[in-house]
């Protein structure tokens, strides 16, 4: 039997991340669940490569010698965070911004792959890019570095909830990284809301494109098949 889970990852599967923000745009929710600036490492065509759904799981650094007033800190200290990855999740690791090592290289990646991570976003910079496309890990960057975690971050806490660029992921939200369009965290409570939305969003836009095909302005279009959702 194919549980609830399952079955809206199948239906997702259908739409692509720009589908799915426009859905969480009509929703309301901030930054449009979009995670910016983020590359996925070692495609050479990224428009072939298989979109992945699953939930997050999340891992937050703070700068070296700082201690944070919220979260608490939750990594116990004779555990490494990879060791605390979860089975079947996206992996979301966030640096703290404007930093120039990596927060997660080979050996972490091949960890987080024996742990059964579904794929690996460092909203941040990561290093041994060579290491880490042999995982056959989807993983997504915002830059690299030659630099090791422990320069200048501390890993700090999981399964919290993260904030990137206004866009707040908390564990559990089901996370949509799409090889062509880009990453997207769906809120888990706004799922169910996003499915019923899409059919209606995409069919809206297939009438707008034919109307423009034939002719009609964008605004026009736009006014006859869009203004009612």
């Amino acid at each position: 039997m194919v549980n609830a889970d399952d079955a809206r990852i199948a239906a997702l599967q259908e739409f692509t991340a720009c589908d799915i923000s426009d859905a969480l745009v009509k929703l309301k929710v901030p930054g449009a669940g979009f995670l910016p600036d983020l590359q996925l490492l070692g495609r050479p065509s990224a428009a072939d490569a298989p979109v992945t759904i699953a939930p997050a799981s999340t891992i937050l650094f703070a700068r070296k010698g700082e201690m944070l007033d919220s979260p608490q800190a939750n990594i116990p200290k004779d555990t490494h965070w990879a060791d605390m990855t979860q089975s079947g999740t996206v992996v979301i690791i966030r640096q703290p911004d404007g930093q120039k090592n990596a927060v997660c290289g080979g050996i972490m990646a091949v960890r987080m792959k024996v742990r059964q991570a579904k794929a690996v976003v460092v909203v941040g910079r990561a290093r041994d890019l060579g290491e880490l496309v042999s995982t056959g890990l989807p993983i997504w960057t915002r830059g690299l570095s030659t630099v090791g975690a422990g320069a200048e971050s501390t890993p700090w806490a999981v399964q919290v909830p993260i904030n990137v660029d206004g866009t707040v992921i908390n564990p559990g939200d089901l996370v949509y990284a799409d090889p062509a369009n880009g990453v997207v965290a769906i809120p888990k409570d706004k799922i169910d809301q996003v499915l019923e939305l899409l059919p209606k969003l995409t069919a809206a836009d297939d009438k707008v494109k034919e109307d423009v095909l034939r002719g009609v302005s964008v605004h026009d279009a736009f006014k006859t098949h869009r203004s009612n959702l």
